[in-house]
C-alpha cells in the first residue's frame, strides 16, 4: 500500500491511498489541475482513481472535488450528513447521484481490495469523519481537524504503519495573532483543531513497533511553521509518558504546497 500527500494545510487538503490495484483520494480541497499535476509526481493519474473520500464539507477539503468528479466520473464516498450538506449547499456544484456513496462511521467498507473504516472526529461540521485503511496487512490513517480526541480516536489509530495526523498551530502564536476571537476561540474549542502539543501527546499514545512514517498534516498558515511543529511534537513524544522517543521514527511535515514523497509501506 502507498501513501502521499499531495496538499495539506488550512488552505488546502488532498491524500492519497492505493496500491496496484486500487487508488482513492481523501479530500480533493485543492484545484483538479494541483490533483492532476501531484498524482503525476508518484505516477498516477486521476483517471486511475476509483474513489475520493470527503472527510467533511469545509471548502478547504472538498474545492475540486465537483470538478474532478464530473470529470473522470470517480465516486464520492462520505458520511449521510457530509452528502446532505453538499447537496443541500450545492458546495460542490452539481453532483451525479449516482456516483455518491453513503459510509457508516465505524463500519467497514471496501474499494477494491483496500477496506476502509470512517470513524467519527468533533469538529464543526455536518458529520466528520477520519479514515483508516487496511490491505496485506499494512495500515494506514488520515486523521484531521480533531477539536480533541479521546480514547475512540486512540483505539482507531492503534496498531499503524504510517499516519497523517493534524498539527494544526501553536497556542502562543494563535492568541496573540490576528484573528478575531471568535475564531481563536473556534480553533480552540473541542470543534476545533488539534495544536502542536496536543498531536504530540495523541502520537505517544499511538506509536508502535510498527509505524514507520508519521506525517504532521493541516498545519496553519497564519498559526504555526512547519520547524516549530517538528519540534513541539518531537518533544512531547520524547518526554511523554511511553517508551518511545521521537528519533526512532520518521517523523515528518506534510507539505501545504508540494506532494511528499510516496511512502510505499
Amino acid at each position: 500500500m502507498d501513501f502521499c500527500s499531495i496538499a495539506s494545510g488550512s488552505s488546502g487538503n488532498c491524500i492519497f491511498v492505493g496500491t496496484d490495484h486500487a487508488s482513492v483520494l481523501i479530500d480533493a480541497g485543492i484545484s483538479g489541475k494541483r490533483v492532476a499535476a501531484g498524482l503525476n509526481e508518484i505516477d498516477r493519474a486521476p483517471e486511475e482513481l476509483d474513489a475520493i473520500l470527503i472527510t467533511h464539507e469545509h471548502s478547504d477539503h472538498i474545492k475540486g472535488l465537483g470538478v474532478l468528479s464530473r470529470k473522470y466520473g470517480i465516486p464520492i464516498y462520505s458520511s449521510a450528513g457530509t452528502i446532505r450538506a453538499l447537496k443541500e449547499q450545492q458546495l460542490a456544484g452539481s453532483l451525479d447521484e449516482g456516483l455518491l456513496h453513503e459510509v457508516v462511521p465505524d463500519r467497514w467498507f471496501s474499494v477494491g481490495e483496500i477496506d476502509i473504516r470512517p470513524f467519527r472526529v468533533s469538529h464543526d461540521a455536518a458529520e466528520p469523519v477520519a479514515y483508516r485503511f487496511s490491505c496485506g496487512g499494512k495500515s494506514v490513517a488520515v486523521a484531521t481537524d480533531l477539536g480533541c480526541y479521546d480514547d475512540y480516536i486512540v483505539e482507531n489509530l492503534k496498531e499503524l504503519d504510517a499516519v497523517l495526523i493534524e498539527s494544526n498551530h501553536d497556542k502562543n502564536m494563535l492568541q496573540v495573532g490576528t484573528y478575531p476571537y471568535y475564531l481563536k476561540q473556534r480553533i480552540l474549542s473541542s470543534k476545533g483543531h488539534l495544536s502542536n502539543e496536543h498531536a504530540g501527546q495523541l502520537l505517544g499514545e499511538i506509536l508502535n513497533d510498527r509505524m514507520r512514517t508519521v506525517m504532521l498534516g493541516h498545519l496553519s498558515k497564519e498559526n504555526n511553521y512547519e520547524a516549530l511543529a517538528l519540534a513541539t511534537v518531537c518533544a512531547e513524544v520524547t518526554m511523554g509518558d511511553n517508551p518511545y522517543k521521537a528519533e526512532d521514527f520518521e517523523i515528518r511535515i506534510a507539505k501545504r504546497d508540494e506532494p511528499s514523497r510516496l511512502i510505499a509501506l
